[in-house]
């Protein structure tokens, strides 16, 4: 099973990309080692704005209010 298992990686790395690195990801590479508490300030940020728990009652009463919009909102009323 060993020897099976070596000939495939060693199949598979045949067909790895070896030096490929898009613009984008080299970029965020580069921007991670140069602010190393990027990650900290996202996860903060996000809970601020969605990690906590939601008014049930408040959605309820969000969703009830509502308008209904007509389909062409352009289109004048007639």
């Amino acid at each position: 099973m060993a020897m099976h298992e070596s000939r495939l990686s060693r199949f598979l790395a045949e067909f790895k990309p070896q030096s490929y690195e898009s613009e984008f990801t080299g970029f965020m590479r580069e921007l991670k080692q140069q602010r190393p508490q990027l990650e900290a300030e996202q996860r903060k940020s996000r809970a601020i704005w969605w990690d906590h728990r939601q008014d049930l009652e408040e959605l309820k009463r969000d969703q009830e209010s509502r308008v209904k919009q007509q389909a062409y909102v352009y289109q004048n009323k007639v």
